[in-house]
Parts: structure tokens; sequence; C-alpha cells
């Protein structure tokens, strides 16, 4: 593994965020063309390279003053435990470290990693979506 490079860019080949997406499971990879559309939509990208691979992103909506909602966090899982996914939230802080919060919703198992980089559960709220994705 080279040196982690990171960008700040919303132009992606199809590719590249399948290959990612469907690395860690996710059944977005299943419509790359949707993802790149939504890569040029939000606010902030930032992606992880080692040389050419895309290695692992975040996503950002935000209302451009007070709440920002990481959307997309995901690093391939051959590149996790490496620090990148902290390096990403870290710089996502930076970027809005003005805003009244920082809103993410994970997965329990990813709780301990959130809770690392400064997230808090709640105790008193439960993500709800509606979705169309299949796995």
């Amino acid at each position: 593994m080279t040196e982690i490079e990171y960008k700040d860019i919303h132009e992606f080949k199809k590719d590249d965020l399948q290959d990612l997406f469907l690395s860690v499971g996710w059944s977005s990879g299943h419509f790359p063309k949707k993802l790149q559309i939504a890569m040029k939509n939000f606010e902030t990208v930032i992606s992880a390279w080692d040389d050419d691979k895309l290695v692992g992103m975040v996503c950002v909506m935000d209302d451009g003053v007070m709440n920002a909602y990481v959307h997309y966090l995901l690093v391939r899982p051959e590149y996790q435990d490496k620090g990148i996914g902290k390096e990403l939230v870290s710089r996502v802080k930076e970027i809005y470290k003005d805003y009244l919060r920082i809103i993410v919703v994970g997965y329990d198992e990813e709780i301990g990693f959130y809770e690392n980089c400064g997230f808090e559960k709640a105790e008193d709220a439960s993500p709800l979506f509606i979705t169309d994705l299949w796995t």
C-alpha cells in the first residue's frame, strides 16, 4: 500500500464506485450510474485513493449553516483499520466545525467506530427509512 491520497472531487468512474460500494456489500453499488449523479449532487465528497484505486470515501449533505448529514462513509475491507475512515471523518469535522451538529446513521456493528470519532449515540431516537434498494 502506498501513501493514501485524499481528494475533494465529485467526478468518478462508474467502475470505481461500483467496486467500492460492492466491496462493503452495499446494494447501492448495483446502481453505479445513479451513484455518479449522486456524487455530483453531494455538497462534500472526500475520497481516499491508493494510486489509482478508490479505497474509501465520505459524502455529506448539509443545510448550509446548522446541520450536516454524513450519508456515505465506506472503506474497502482490505483497507480498514488503517486510519482511513478516521481521517475521512476528521476532514468532515474540520469542514463543518462551525455547524451546530454533524449527524450519521451507523449500523450497530459500526457504533464503536463512530464513538471513537467523537459521535454520541442518541438514546431517544431511532433511524427510519424507506428504500427500494435490493441486496
